[in-house]
Order: C-alpha cells, then sequence, then structure tokens
C-alpha cells in the first residue's frame, strides 16, 4: 500500500502530522508493507528566493493579527509538538521560500532518501537555532549531506533552478487536482484522503481501513500455458 504525503517545510501543522501518521504507522500490522512517498505543495510559492522574514511578522501581515496573537499560536503549536516528542522553537524562527529544498526531497526521492532528508529539514526549520534560510545554499548542503546525499550533486541542483522544478510542480498541480487546498494532506491508495494533523487514532483507523478495502488481484485463466517457477521452466514436447 502507497501513502502520499503533501507537505512543506515551513507547514508547522506539517511537522507535527508527520509525527502523529509515523505513530500510527509504527502500530499498524502491515507497516513494513507500506510505501511511504513525501510530496510536494508550497504554501507561499509567490515568495522570492531572498524575501525573508521572521515567522511572526510573516503571520501578522498574511493573516491580519496582532504580534500576541501571532505570539500565541507558536506557543501552541509548541505545545502539540511536545506533546508528540518533538522539539519546536517558539521564538526566533523565520520564514522563506522553500522551493529548493522541494527540488532537493525530490533529489533525495531518486536515492532512496527522502524521508531522511524531510526529517532532517523539519528539525532545522523548527527545533534549531541556525536558520534554514538565511545561511544561503551552505547551509542545505550540510544538511543534505546528514541525510546521506552527495554534497556535489546537491551542490548541482541547487546551482541548476530547472533541476526537478517539473517534478515539484507536477506534484503541486496534482495536490489541486486532488482537492487538497492546504496542508498536511495524506493520500491512501489513491482511495482515501486525510486532510490536517490529525490524532493517531485518525491514521490507524484509515491504514486499516485502506488495507481491508484494496482489490485482490484476479487471475485471467485461459488454461494451462507454458511458465518459469521455482522447479525451473517447461520446456515443449515435440
Amino acid at each position: 500500500m502507497r501513502v502520499e504525503i503533501w507537505s512543506d517545510i515551513a507547514c508547522p501543522w506539517c511537522y507535527v502530522g508527520k509525527a502523529r501518521f509515523e505513530k500510527a504507522l509504527e502500530a499498524f500490522p502491515h507497516r513494513e508493507q507500506v510505501e511511504v512517498v513525501h510530496r510536494s505543495f508550497e504554501l507561499d510559492p509567490g515568495r522570492a528566493k531572498g524575501d525573508i522574514q521572521p515567522v511572526i511578522t510573516m503571520l501578522t501581515k498574511k493573516y491580519g493579527m496582532s504580534a500576541a496573537q501571532a505570539q500565541a499560536g507558536e506557543e501552541n503549536l509548541g505545545a502539540q509538538a511536545a506533546a508528540e516528542g518533538l522539539e519546536y522553537r517558539t521564538e526566533g524562527r523565520d520564514h522563506g521560500n522553500t522551493f529548493d529544498l522541494h527540488r532537493l526531497l525530490h533529489l533525495a526521492k531518486e536515492q532512496g532518501r527522502q524521508d531522511e532528508l524531510i526529517q532532517i529539514l523539519y528539525r532545522a526549520n523548527f527545533a534549531e537555532e541556525r536558520s534554514l534560510f538565511t545561511e544561503g545554499d551552505h547551509r542545505l548542503v550540510e544538511l543534505a549531506v546528514e541525510a546521506g546525499l552527495d554534497a556535489d550533486d546537491v551542490r548541482g541542483v541547487l546551482a541548476d533552478p530547472t533541476a526537478y522544478a517539473d517534478d515539484v510542480r507536477a506534484d503541486e498541480r496534482e495536490a489541486a487536482q486532488l482537492g487538497a487546498n492546504g496542508v498536511p494532506f495524506f493520500v491512501l491508495d489513491r482511495k482515501y484522503g486525510v486532510s490536517g494533523a490529525q490524532p493517531a487514532e485518525v491514521f490507524e483507523q484509515a491504514l486499516t481501513q485502506a488495507w481491508g478495502e484494496r482489490s485482490p488481484l484476479r487471475i485471467v485463466d485461459q488454461g494451462d500455458a507454458d511458465a518459469c517457477g521455482p522447479d525451473g521452466c517447461a520446456v515443449p514436447q515435440r
């Protein structure tokens, strides 16, 4: 069974939602047969690469709330994250364009290191003092190498703005086609969609239901036909 997760590194509920989903997956009896794929979704696709703001400033401008309201929201998110065993800095974080992060996640997917990289990027954005945005490509290379990627491969992607750009845009178009207008958004076997950072119990129920409704393989039997098996291949006798 495949679970696709549309998310953005700048999304705190994606950070929390991933932890809740993984808690459910850990308890799922068929977890070894579940493939998890991370898909791209930008919360702020129109933001220029160099446009970096403190999170509180971004929230007040984007949602028209006061600084006190924005800070209270961050404190609430910090408590929600702590309940899932996650670190979360409620002050001093910044916000920027995430397009390059998504391009690197597609590189990581090709190399089987996608989950490692997304977890490291979440940690860097939400838990660490060093900025994910103001330190430039050097910081991204450092984090990608920590996830197991080759530094030269990462530098090559960052130096070429077209690398994996089509993959990111394809994910975003697909999210729109599926009706996802926010993240996190979980799609189970293209049958069920779960929106938001739901409790682990909701994910457990969705996994169980999706697994139980998988269509069994139907064999089209046209009689005996030559085939190969554990004992070798049948050789027609003349």
